[in-house]
């Protein structure tokens, strides 16, 4: 190579802080830079006997042949995380590499540039970000299935103790004396205050996480509400309190999570009938047009909320005072949960309250577009006059609660899920299908309820039971055609509740 080029090579290569090398059409080396004599440890008359193409590291991972391509088509190459055989024998650390191969044209000769960067830094903090993203993901998994498995081995023994006190409560309570009497409503009361805290724990748990997910949709304001405060009166009358609502004629159609929403209304109920000691729960459900907005007002008559308390009023685990805590029993999770679901809908929540005088919780989410709704397909009514359950239910645990709060009026057929045949859904001497999910065939459920909606010809509705508390794998089964999801363990009042309102 002429003395003009080497010159030009240094002027242009050796103030570079990356280490260069140039290759001649045969392989040879024909001038290295200083800081590749730096840190490769060799001059350009040292390895004036190295050839490239003869470098079987090189051949290894393909390197040659890129090389040759780039001085043959005269086209930009490059080539990542090798090690250069001529760095093995050096007293430092051997780098990983990424070399950048572009062709310059000397007269009618190719070269090739070689220009190298040490990769080895950013590799290691790949692999430590790879690692850390996976340990990342086998904990998010862990915790997702210690989530389930817990959720699923409190709440259905949950159910069956729930169930039975209930039924305890109901058909024996005269039998007993006054003190076993004490001793039956503090297990009722108990259980259910244990259900409520996990629940609300486990899912306040998935929101400060950010894994939890909603399915929003449109659906009616009114009919939600409707249903929330039939599931509230008898303890409202138990109370001898007065729950009065107040529903525009028409339906209103809004977007919103419905779990999430029946959520939220249910807890905004039930503070209102625990705090309120006389006096009426006043519900009024309106629409600012202008807005675009749907308001849900939720009114009582009962111990209102301090000034100084309001801007604490939402944080989890929060109580006025000491004595309110000791005298009515909670969490303080209900109106952080239900102020996180609402806000995540689009919605907003305001209080208006007066100590001593009320408090007013008022709910506003955002209007559908189409406040239409397409007519359900109707059936004869005859169809369902039979009160016959086809059941499935692996277990036999919830079967036997079912049948105890359904009474005598309804006759059960009952199957594992292995029995199911799809010649099942011509049957029309049934009027109800109700399945209790297995925690381990999830994904079976959904088809099965997908293939049951789709082909029964009477189009019967389907009652589905499940521990699983997440919105949004609730919401696969709604997806999936069913037309009512509970939760357990659930309350008498719950199952009769669901039934009239899918059969109706």
């Amino acid at each position: 190579m002429s003395e003009s080029l080497q010159k030009y090579f240094r002027l242009l290569y050796d103030s570079l802080r990356f280490p260069i090398q140039v290759v001649n059409k045969e392989g040879k080396i024909v001038y290295v830079n200083e800081l590749f004599t730096i840190q490769w440890g060799y001059t350009l008359s040292e390895i004036k006997e190295y050839n490239v193409f003869n470098d079987n590291a090189l051949k290894r991972i393909g390197a040659q042949q890129i090389i040759k391509d780039a001085i043959t088509q005269q086209k930009y190459a490059t080539f990542d995380n090798y090690v250069d055989s001529l760095l093995i024998n050096s007293d430092n650390a051997t780098p990983l590499l990424r070399t950048s191969i572009f062709p310059i044209l000397n007269n009618d000769e190719v070269l090739a540039v070689l220009l190298h960067e040490d990769q080895t830094e950013q590799v290691l903090a790949e692999e430590e970000i790879k690692k850390a993203r996976d340990t990342g993901n086998e904990a998010e998994r862990l915790k997702d299935t210690f989530l389930t498995v817990l959720s699923h081995e409190l709440r259905t023994p949950l159910n069956i103790i729930l169930g039975y006190s209930t039924i305890i409560k109901e058909n024996l309570r005269d039998k007993f004396t006054a003190e076993e009497r004490v001793y039956l409503d503090n297990l009722y009361s108990g259980s259910s205050r244990l259900f409520k805290s996990i629940t609300q724990m486990l899912e306040f748990a998935q929101i400060e996480a950010g894994n939890y997910k909603m399915s929003i949709g449109s659906y009616d304001l009114c009919e939600l509400v409707h249903n929330c405060v039939a599931v509230h009166k008898k303890n409202a009358n138990e109370k001898k309190l007065d729950i009065k609502v107040h529903y525009p004629k028409k339906k209103i159609f809004v977007e919103m999570d419905l779990q999430c929403a029946e959520t939220s209304i249910n807890n905004l109920l039930e503070n209102a009938i625990k705090f309120t000691r006389h006096g009426f729960i006043d519900v009024e459900i309106s629409i600012l047009e202008e807005r675009g907005l749907a308001t849900c007002k939720v009114k009582d008559t009962g111990i209102g909320i301090s000034s100084q308390y309001l801007d604490h009023l939402y944080q989890p685990f929060s109580q006025e005072d000491l004595n309110i805590g000791r005298t009515f029993e909670g969490n303080g999770l209900g109106l952080a949960l239900s102020k996180r679901y609402i806000e995540k809908m689009g919605g907003s929540i305001l209080v208006d309250s007066i100590k001593g005088v009320g408090t007013t919780f008022t709910v506003t989410l955002p209007l559908s577009k189409n406040q239409t709704q397409a007519p359900a397909t109707t059936v004869s009514k005859e169809n369902f006059e039979l009160n016959n359950i086809l059941m499935f239910d692996d277990s036999g645990e919830t079967h036997d609660l079912i049948k105890v709060f359904l009474g005598s009026e309804y006759e059960f057929e009952v199957h594992k899920f292995r029995e199911y045949k799809a010649k099942m859904i011509d049957d029309r001497s049934y009027s109800l299908i109700i399945i209790d999910i297995p925690k381990n065939l999830w994904d079976q459920s959904l088809e099965m309820v997908k293939e049951i909606k789709d082909n029964d010809p009477l189009k019967r509705p389907v009652l589905v039971l499940s521990s699983e508390f997440m919105h949004d794998k609730i919401a696969q089964f709604y997806q999936a055609g069913a037309d009512k999801f509970l939760v357990k363990p659930f309350a008498k009042i719950d199952l009769l509740t669901a039934i009239e309102n899918i059969v109706a």
